[in-house]
């Protein structure tokens, strides 16, 4: 490696052309950059105190060995992005001095100087005559700016944007071109140059610390990939796999959605989930491990790119699923995604039909709104849903789905009918973050014809003010403070209206049959054609009884909207005994001194404690220890003649204990799961060891965090 300062424009000048490799990512600086350069370049300009400004360093290599009669194009590994903006600037320049004419004020900087000395290589033809030579996602609309040519169909909008920027700019601050002319001359890099038998691009990407912006993880898993390659090869899968992805993403959603498509193709391969900000590393370790070769491997993630944009960028042709992944997308559930993407990829294999991909879909879709209407914390989910297809016997494959969903452990349940039907009656449905979602899916259930809800606003049928009139007060009779306060944002009072201004805070008999559009139209619930308000314009009055009633009925629509799997109770069991496997149970009787003695009362509050912490938490008697379980087991009890001994699944410096009584057992033989070790021989120390347990509870479950 040899890096060397140099002036840039004395930098382009002299070099024969760079090239962007096609692993590199497309260019991507946006506003914020350019006009930071903008303004660090005007203020060295306008200094003469100002000798240099440094903007980073330009890493390349040779392609191959060069000789006298043919010059290999430099090979760009690092700094394209401001070597981009650099010379987009310059063409700006360029072509304001062709329209405006300046070249006798700045000799040295006349359109036609900066056009050959920087942006051409005059004497050259083909590619050969342009020094800058972008990736194919940016390379036709840089020569259309170049030459002055119509730009392409599929124009890089960042290329055009930054360009356009500039040339505003540097109309802008026409007084001042000398300036700008000055501050342009005084850009340094450092000129960084690869010896490629003996230097890494790799590894030296890897390391460079850029001042533009950030590579994401996407970036570097493509170079990671198609850096080492031979250049043939390399063409090859970008042009096959990469470049198709790139367009499929799309311009602006390649930049934004490739990173966490990733990291979910990750978790379906592996059922482990990678941390946001290690996803390359994870790839790196699963590139790795894969068994067949790089062009299977790039085959692979790009079939699994074209899932995912079906699912989450709206690209699904079939109309039925198209609109349950849009559901999916207003609900905000990309925590399914890695399952989804297993279900998805085994439809193209033929494994499911498309009406069986729709079914998993909407019990997806059903399994995490009844969860949130039950108000079930989500911080299982990703675990869930990063785990769920490795748990399915495929040749049931839609049975085994269903036996998956049922067979989830409490807190991570499926919500059954009657809870959800419960908790939706009575949730507040109006602050319900997905508010049009659930409105759009009740109305539009069953109709060919759908509503397009966003043309309508939520309205309370009993009035949100505070000060209902005498009226209303009557209607509701003397408990109306209370009804007003339980039933205000429940499903019961919730409805749509075209009218929100014209039903006001009127009474109902008003709302309903009286009230007038402005051309004399009758527009009240009676003449209503929204689902939603069916059955409104037959009550006589809107009490806490009716709103109850309508929300009974709302409440089972509900149920077929969002509708759980189901199995005869003989299926879900084989399935169950196929999960456990025939293990072997134990009993509070298999453990001597829980059945009789001093023991027996004290491990009796001792449970009883600890299954109060959480719904969640299971009690599981084994051979030797009891085991008490949220996501895994976060304590055991191992029964003994003068102490219960717990084993706290967490290490000795994430617990808490004033009174010293955890023990460190990290190193050393033990029963049960854990590194942390605590004994409780007496009802005195109940309360305090049940406080230590609960962190060990807590410590787990917010290690679910989705």
């Amino acid at each position: 490696m040899k890096a060397t300062e140099a002036n840039l424009l004395t930098f382009l000048q002299k070099s024969p052309q760079f090239a962007i490799p096609i692993y590199q990512r497309n260019y991507s600086w946006t506003a914020i950059q350019c006009r930071q350069l903008w303004s660090d370049l005007l203020r060295a300009g306008r200094s003469t105190a100002i000798k240099a400004h440094f903007i980073g360093a330009v890493v390349y290599v040779k392609r191959g060995q060069d000789n006298v009669v043919a010059q290999e194009p430099l090979m760009v590994i690092d700094g394209q992005q401001r070597l981009t903006t650099g010379t987009l600037l310059i063409a700006a320049l360029a072509k304001h001095f062709e329209i405006k004419g300046h070249a006798e004020l700045l000799e040295a900087f006349s359109a036609k100087k900066l056009r050959n000395y920087y942006l051409l290589n005059p004497y050259e033809e083909g590619e050969r005559h342009y020094k800058l030579i972008l990736s194919d996602t940016d390379k036709n609309t840089w020569l259309a700016i170049i030459n002055g040519t119509p730009l392409p169909a599929d124009a890089s909008l960042r290329i055009i944007e930054n360009y356009e920027l500039f040339q505003g700019l540097i109309e802008a601050h026409q007084a001042e071109l000398e300036a700008i002319c000055q501050g342009l001359a005084k850009l340094v890099i450092v000129d960084v140059s690869l010896d490629r038998s003996q230097d890494n691009p790799q590894l030296i990407f890897e390391s460079m610390n850029s001042t533009g912006l950030e590579l994401s993880q996407a970036d570097l898993i493509r170079n990671y990939i198609l850096m080492g390659l031979e250049p043939k090869l390399q063409t090859e899968l970008y042009m096959a796999y990469w470049r198709p992805m790139e367009k499929a993403f799309g311009q602006t959603g390649y930049g934004v959605h490739f990173d966490p498509f990733m990291r979910h193709y990750l978790t379906a391969k592996t059922g482990e989930i990678p941390n946001v900000r290690e996803v390359y590393t994870a790839f790196k370790a699963f590139s790795a491990s894969f068994k067949d070769d790089i062009k299977s491997l790039v085959a692979d993630i790009h079939g699994y790119a074209t899932h995912y944009c079906a699912m989450a960028l709206g690209a699904e042709n079939d109309a039925a699923l198209k609109q349950a992944f849009h559901d999916l997308r207003e609900l905000k559930v990309d925590v399914a995604y890695p399952f989804l993407l297993d279900i998805y990829h085994d439809f193209k294999q033929g494994c499911l039909t498309a009406d069986e991909v729709l079914t998993i879909t909407r019990w997806v879709e059903s399994y995490v709104f009844r969860r949130a209407i039950c108000a079930i914390p989500t911080n299982s989910l990703n675990k869930t849903f990063a785990a769920l297809s490795r748990t399915l016997q495929k040749e049931h494959y839609l049975e085994s789905v269903k036996a998956a969903f049922l067979m989830l452990p409490s807190y991570r349940r499926f919500p059954a009918d009657e809870e959800f039907r419960r908790d939706i009656k009575r949730r507040d449905l109006y602050n319900f973050r997905s508010r049009s979602y659930w409105l759009r899916r009740l109305e539009n259930h069953g109709r060919k014809e759908p509503v397009v809800v966003e043309d309508y606003s939520i309205e309370h049928i009993l009035p949100q003010n505070e000060a209902l009139s005498p009226q209303w007060q009557a209607e509701l009779g003397s408990d109306w403070s209370r009804i007003h306060q339980t039933w205000l944002h429940t499903l019961g009072n919730l409805t749509l209206t075209g009218y929100n201004s014209e039903y006001s805070d009127h009474a109902f008999a008003f709302k309903r049959d009286q009230i007038t559009s402005r051309d004399g139209k009758k527009i009240g619930f009676k003449f209503s054609a929204l689902n939603l308000n069916d059955g409104l314009g037959q009550l006589e009055k809107w009490d806490e009884a009716a709103i109850e009633a309508r929300a009974e009925r709302l409440a089972t629509e509900a149920l077929k909207v969002w509708n759980a799997p189901k199995l005869p109770a003989d299926v879900l069991a084989a399935y169950g005994s196929c999960v456990t496997k025939m293990t072997q149970h134990y009993t509070v009787s298999d453990h001597p001194h829980l059945v009789s003695g001093p023991m027996r009362a004290l491990f009796e509050g001792l449970r009883q404690a600890v299954l109060a912490l959480d719904p969640c938490v299971s009690e599981d008697y084994l051979k030797l220890y009891v085991a008490y379980k949220a996501e895994t087991n976060f304590v055991d009890v191992v029964p003994q003649s003068k102490r219960l001994l717990l084993v706290l699944n967490v290490n000795i410096g994430d617990i808490e204990d004033p009174k010293g009584m955890c023990r460190d057992i990290s190193s050393i033989g033990r029963w049960g799961n854990g590194n942390v070790e605590v004994g409780l021989s007496s009802h005195d120390q109940l309360p305090y060891v049940t406080g230590l347990i609960r962190q060990a509870f807590d410590l787990q479950m917010g290690s679910l965090e989705a």
